[in-house]
């Protein structure tokens, strides 16, 4: 389990991040909602120590990881996706696949996971030779997600998967990021699209200008009403 104790962060004169308390509980989706600007991102980034933490704690399972390098972060089993995909547009979808296995040595197991990713993703299954530049924005998310998996993590935490896609390929993307918990990652989403996020959450947080505002299981958020006013637009 992941535990966020207190995390403030600071960007010069900015609090970005005011004493944020955050727990994902093994077999869960759990959301960070809120506006643009409210901090999600900086969340995760502290996470992976991609950006100096000036306070707090971050727990994994037993072991705290708060001083941990990023890279050290990542070998726990922490993987971010991050926001905006970052694939490798000159590689093929394969090599970028491949590029997500980096650090494995496991040659068979890299073989299953290939197979699992691409039967999680059919549509960029056919398109194994295509360079990642020249696949549509969904498809680009969907690699970006897939190559992320293949670094076998235990803890899968998905900046803005739904940004600047069309509502069907959204639809696909949470429909397999469900698929991915039940085959045993657990995940920390952060979305804008809060409707989205919450109907697909075992529990979320709402985050305003560095602050966790409310908590609650997701299904509950999604029918509150400061929620629907201030993010559903209801």
């Amino acid at each position: 389990m992941l535990a966020i104790r207190d995390l403030d962060v600071h960007y010069g004169g900015i609090h970005a991040l005011r004493g944020v308390n955050i727990d994902v509980p093994d077999g869960k989706i759990i959301s960070l909602i809120g506006a643009n600007g409210a901090g999600k991102s900086t969340t995760l980034k502290a996470i992976m120590s991609l950006v100096p933490k000036s306070g707090g704690h971050v727990y994994w399972d037993d072991t705290e990881i708060t001083s941990f390098k990023t890279k050290d972060v990542v070998s726990e089993g922490i993987i971010l996706c991050p926001e905006g995909r970052r694939i490798f547009p000159d590689l093929t979808v394969d090599e970028n696949i491949a590029a997500g296995a980096y650090l494995r040595k496991d040659k068979e197991q890299i073989k299953r996971d290939r197979d699992w990713v691409y039967e999680l993703f059919p549509r960029i299954a056919g398109r194994t030779w295509q360079l990642g530049a020249t696949l549509s924005g969904g498809e680009q998310q969907m690699l970006a997600v897939a190559r992320a998996l293949m670094s076998k993590p235990k803890l899968l935490m998905l900046d803005e998967p739904s940004l600047g896609l069309a509502p069907l390929v959204i639809k696909d993307i949470f429909a397999c990021i469900q698929k991915i918990r039940e085959d045993g990652v657990n995940i920390l989403l952060i979305e804008q699209n809060a409707k989205a996020a919450l109907d697909i959450s075992d529990y979320a947080y709402v985050l305003e200008t560095g602050v966790i505002t409310m908590a609650g299981p997701g299904k509950a958020l999604l029918n509150d009403e400061r929620v629907q006013a201030a993010y559903l637009g209801e």
